[in-house]
């Protein structure tokens, strides 16, 4: 075995290093380099059908091809998004807007509100879709970074805001807040289903 000598300072005392020693570090070393290079699959040029087919076909959920695909295509800024990276980043940002876009609603509708029970129930819908938008931001944040694996689990976790906010209008004729609750829910879906392509 080939080993390289080297003396410390103190007291001239000559320590052996086995090369395979040395090997065995710059081999752990790339593999750490290896682990924060984002995944292929998120650099491969792609079409927004193409995507849209991998995020119906993954675990993610009930995807809506045909919604996936006309969200993101009736979208200026995708013509810039050429892979599954920037696809997915594109439709998590759609549903922050998504989010914000019902946070504002509900808090029209509980300024013109005049029964203190619907008041309430549309502040419990206002506390869900905040949380859920600032996961979202989060969940965007680790898109840019490619942690994509986090991404999935934030986006995972900003699914229920719609469904918990209609939940709490069970047996109400009228959801005030139904229309929102449906789009923000698809288009959360869709940035799960395309970060989980890639994760």
């Amino acid at each position: 075995m080939q080993e390289r000598r080297r003396t410390a300072a103190m007291g001239g005392v000559t320590v052996t290093t086995p090369l395979c020693y040395l090997a065995v570090a710059a081999a752990s070393a790339l593999l750490l380099l290896s682990t924060a290079v984002a995944p292929c699959s998120a650099q491969v040029v792609v079409t927004i059908e193409e995507a849209c087919r991998m995020a119906t076909s993954g675990g993610a959920g009930k995807v809506s091809y045909d919604h996936c695909v006309a969200s993101l295509a009736s979208d200026a800024r995708s013509r810039d998004a050429a892979d599954l990276h920037h696809l997915a980043a594109l439709a998590a940002r759609i549903a922050v807007e998504h989010a914000a876009a019902t946070e504002a609603k509900i808090e029209d509708l509980g300024e013109v509100e005049e029964s203190p029970h619907a008041r309430a129930r549309l502040h419990h819908c206002l506390d869900l879709y905040n949380a859920a938008a600032d996961v979202l931001r989060d969940a965007l944040d680790n898109l840019h970074a490619r942690v994509y694996g986090k991404a999935s689990q934030q986006l995972a976790a900003a699914l229920g805001a719609a469904e918990s906010c209609e939940d709490v209008w069970k047996g109400e004729e009228h959801v005030p807040v139904a229309a929102h609750d449906r789009e923000y829910g698809r288009m959360a879906l869709v940035a799960l289903g395309l970060t989980s392509g890639i994760a």
